[in-house]
């Protein structure tokens, strides 16, 4: 990852893979989830929201453009907020600054999932957005590989230029790489499919499946430091 890290076991913890695999299914449900159950905005996925709000400008849609401003703006906010993360400062005031963001990102999930469909779909996708461009800045590498926790087409990119590399240039390391980014890529997928589900099913509330998610990878995160210990 760019910048200072916030510390070395903490930033060790965030390159594993399963610890992407966890945020890449956690992000792959939550872009479904709001596009179903909240006014058909994709709150993880930014380029999606260029053209939505761009396509309802061209027709005169005011207000639903804007519903695509709005994420946008907070994704810009996060990503702000994670590179100060990022350069250390925070962690002068807030030992293990990235164990608290995880946490704060479950706990405002679980939060969301109370909050009734008839609401403004703003007060849901954009701190959805804010908190997935905190992911973006934050936890981005499994070991020496960049991916991206929360879209595809990066990870796809990765996934065929590896693929070329170790089956046609016969390089053994990039076997890995095409591992990994396979993983990531189908992970994705599968969290995609089981909001799909979930959100018809359970409506707003489904949002709790990927706050345990997190809170998941943040349990893990602990016992490994403290086993690191």
């Amino acid at each position: 990852m760019g910048g200072p890290p916030t510390g070395p076991q903490d930033i060790e913890r965030t390159r594993t893979l399963w610890f992407a695999l966890l945020l890449t299914l956690a992000n792959g449900f939550l872009d479904a989830h709001t596009y179903i159950v909240r006014g058909g905005v994709f709150a993880n996925v930014q380029t999606a929201n260029v053209i939505f709000g761009a396509i309802d400008t061209s027709e005169g849609k005011w207000a639903a453009a804007l519903n695509h401003v709005w994420p946008l703006l907070a994704f810009v906010t996060g990503m702000a907020i994670a590179s100060h993360i990022k350069s250390g400062r925070v962690e002068r005031f807030l030992p293990h600054a990235l164990r608290w963001t995880i946490g704060v990102q479950s706990v405002a999930l679980g939060i969301i999932g109370f909050v009734p469909a008839g609401v403004p779909h703003g007060y849901v996708t954009v701190p959805i957005s804010f908190l997935a461009a905190m992911q973006i800045g934050l936890f981005r590498n499994v070991g020496d590989l960049a991916y991206m926790p929360v879209a595809t087409t990066g990870n796809l990119m990765r996934l065929m230029e590896s693929g070329y590399d170790a089956f046609v240039e016969k390089h053994r390391e990039s076997r890995r790489a095409f591992g990994v980014y396979g993983a990531l890529i189908c992970v994705f997928g599968l969290g995609a499919l089981l909001g799909s589900f979930a959100s018809v099913a359970w409506g707003v509330r489904a949002i709790w499946l990927p706050a345990g998610f997190l809170a998941m990878t943040l349990v893990l995160f602990i016992i490994d430091e403290d086993h690191l210990r």
